[in-house]
């Protein structure tokens, strides 16, 4: 299912076409949903406001707010507000639009703070990423129940540590918690924004499962709509996505048709890389079994 094909895509659609200092072209890949991918539109915008820095910095926080949803057919485009460049500071927003209309403004905070205090949540105690079965092996014999999952653009390898949605529910069974190792498909250039671009791409996937495990239900079996309205993460230190990463996610909570997931990035070492906060509109049909995600 996975290939090295998937993988060149998403470092193509990462290579943005620049027009000016401050505007930027993006691509789709070959594979898309109804509307633009989130976690795509989020690190293109994220790797064009690294493109505009005068000088190299670690990023500290980025965070987006969607607005509308994007046309797959049309290039996105790009357009960076230098807010603050200084020494070991600078904040840019990235506008993102099709053909005149904002879909996306992006908030990205840089800061090289240098040596301090440390500490972070311990990761959870979990088997080798490769003890656990690749994704395509969970996804056989479900083709049909989540074929968004199964037809769809796999540049990042998955290997959950727990039955994903879809298995669980045919279990019977509820989970307050999912976690997945992930790494990219491929060898990614020894370019710092590509490697945290990869986070934030792989940051929107499976973060708002624990919404519906936790009740109970799955993309595919269940009606359920979704649709994200704000995503943040904050990073804590430099990662290397073509290495195994723990992505361990849960729901604080659910209410009035909106649900939170909460997620943590951990290396293998297991230091805390990055903390992701989504929130998403998550409404559920009962009785209604023919479902897309």
């Amino acid at each position: 299912m996975a290939s090295q094909a998937d993988f060149d895509e998403l470092l193509a659609i990462l290579h943005l076409d620049r027009l000016d200092d401050d505007t930027f072209i993006g691509a789709h890949p070959s594979k898309n949903p109804v509307r633009t991918f989130g976690g795509q539109m989020m690190a293109q915008a994220f790797v064009a406001a690294g493109r505009s820095l005068t000088s190299p910095l670690p990023p500290s926080a980025l965070s987006v707010h969607f607005i509308a949803g994007g046309d797959p057919g049309l290039d996105l485009e790009f357009h960076v507000v230098r807010l603050r460049d200084e020494r070991r500071f600078a904040n840019r927003r990235v506008d993102v639009m099709q053909k005149g209309q904002l879909l996306t403004s992006a908030l990205v905070s840089y800061l090289a703070g240098g040596r301090g205090l440390e500490h972070g949540v311990a990761p959870p105690d979990l088997e080798d990423p490769l003890a656990v079965p690749p994704i395509g092996e969970l996804l056989r014999g479900y083709e049909e129940v989540v074929p968004h999952f199964a037809n769809a653009l796999h540049p990042i390898e998955w290997r959950y540590t727990n039955d994903p949605a879809w298995i669980m529910r045919d279990k019977g069974e509820r989970l307050e918690h999912n976690r997945v190792w992930m790494k990219a498909h491929g060898t990614l250039p020894d370019d710092p924004v590509l490697h945290a671009a990869a986070l934030v791409y792989s940051s929107d996937t499976t973060v708002l499962d624990s919404i519906i495990t936790t009740h109970g239900l799955s993309w595919g079996h269940d009606r359920i709509f979704a649709v994200t309205t704000n995503h943040s993460v904050w990073f804590h230190r430099p990662v290397r996505f073509d290495d195994w990463v723990l992505y361990s996610t849960t729901s604080p909570v659910a209410a009035e048709s909106r649900g939170l997931g909460t997620g943590h990035f951990f290396d293998r070492s297991g230091q805390l890389l990055a903390t992701v906060v989504q929130e998403g509109i998550v409404k559920y049909f009962p009785g209604r079994s023919t479902a897309s995600a």
